[in-house]
């Protein structure tokens, strides 16, 4: 371990010692699925009692309007749950963003719903790594900052949304709004490996759904006056697959259509994911999108409606986030904790904090694994752990030049 001021030793202590385990408990007992709204509303409430221990203005923003497309192609709206927004001395010369989400993966009629004990020192449950155990670790590590003389110079904003797991569409906007003229940002992701390795650079990725519309007609009868809805979308979807390249993903998902086998199908929904590693190539794929469903509506003289968007923009390693990247290794080496960060294939809403031109690190939370599954888990020696390295972080993160 490394020498650490008076001022780091009594703030890592204290983020340590915080009862993270029963907030960890309490919190992911209760069900808060991205489309359960009744859940998300008992989780911000609990999260709002707990938070409101920092001091600052603390407020639940309602979400952002968002629309989504059905299998019959009508667009429709979708309903999310309110974010919790923290401010902190929004005056102070530094300031920093902690960002955080409340919901998971599991929808209340799933049927991993409760904690259990895979054995000694390891919690089972949904939701537990992913990401309220991260929760807890930010929590804990500001608490434990606040308690230190240091806080004067510095302010923060928290926000934990109700949305990322589905892709953050109703706080997007929110998102970059508190990383407006911030020093650096870290966000409570769980480690991208068991051992605590960070996640480092990552694609973006866009969600997109194709209504297409033809023209029905019989089968039998007169086929040719129709507009075969389905093949012009299997079309599309093989163009689309087309854009496949070195750091550009493509993930034909869905396709729904089509009826009665003596029916020309009038109409069909292709969903697709794609994932470019870099701004190039999302451009590249936004450009090639155009023309394919261009192409296809032309060729099968059928409509063809995009949906959706890159919601995540792709985040490379620049050298600002290198360098925030260093001190946390800095920070983990002077705790005793080895610090490594890999390339990840997954997203989160460090992608839209980069994007803003903010350093970010997007696994500040516990270590466990098997998340999205379940067979989620927390090691909770790691709650000690993560929060005393956040706390080192943000105190050095407060005393850095701008």
């Amino acid at each position: 371990m490394g020498e650490l001021s008076r001022t780091e030793q009594e703030a890592v202590e204290r983020a340590g010692a915080e009862p993270m385990l029963p907030q960890v408990q309490r919190w992911s007992e209760i069900n808060s699925g991205s489309g359960n709204l009744a859940g998300l509303a008992m989780v911000a409430g609990a999260l709002a009692d707990c938070f409101s221990a920092l001091p600052g203005e603390l407020k639940l923003r309602d979400p952002a309007r968002v629309t989504a497309v059905d299998p019959a192609g009508r667009e429709h709206e979708v309903g999310h749950g309110q974010h919790l927004h923290l401010t902190v001395r929004p005056s102070a010369p530094l300031q920093l963003l902690l960002t955080g989400h409340m919901d998971t993966v599991y929808p209340v009629d799933h049927p991993f719903q409760h904690l259990h004990w895979q054995e000694n020192g390891v919690l089972g449950g949904p939701g537990v790594a992913d990401m309220k155990g991260g929760l807890a670790v930010m929590l804990a590590a500001l608490k434990a900052v606040e308690a230190s003389p240091a806080t004067s110079n510095f302010g923060y904003e928290v926000l934990i949304n109700s949305d990322e797991e589905v892709g953050s569409p109703s706080s997007a906007a929110l998102l970059a709004e508190a990383a407006h003229g911030k020093r650096a940002a870290l966000t409570y992701e769980p480690a991208a490996l068991p051992d605590g390795t960070l996640a480092g650079a990552r694609p973006g990725s866009g969600n997109f759904s194709f209504v297409v519309t033809g023209r029905s007609a019989h089968a039998g009868r007169n086929p040719q006056n129709g507009r075969n809805a389905v093949i012009a979308a299997a079309d599309l979807a093989l163009r689309l697959r087309r854009l496949i390249d070195h750091g550009l993903s493509v993930n034909v998902a869905r396709m729904d259509g089509g009826g009665p086998n003596n029916v020309v199908p009038d109409h069909a929904v292709l969903r697709v994911n794609l994932r470019p590693a870099s701004a190039e190539l999302q451009a590249r794929a936004e450009a090639g999108i155009a023309t394919a469903t261009a192409e296809v509506a032309r060729e099968h003289e059928v409509a063809v409606h995009t949906h959706g968007s890159f919601g995540r923009p792709p985040k490379p390693l620049n050298p600002a986030t290198l360098q925030l990247f260093g001190l946390v290794e800095q920070a983990g080496d002077d705790l005793g904790q080895h610090i490594a960060w890999q390339p990840s294939g997954g997203v989160c809403d460090g992608n839209n904090i980069a994007a803003c031109g903010v350093p970010v690190v997007d696994t500040m939370g516990v270590r466990g694994g098997k998340i999205h599954s379940m067979e989620e888990y927390l090691i909770v020696e790691s709650l000690a752990e993560r929060a005393a390295l956040s706390a080192l972080t943000i105190l050095r993160l407060a005393r850095s030049p701008a």
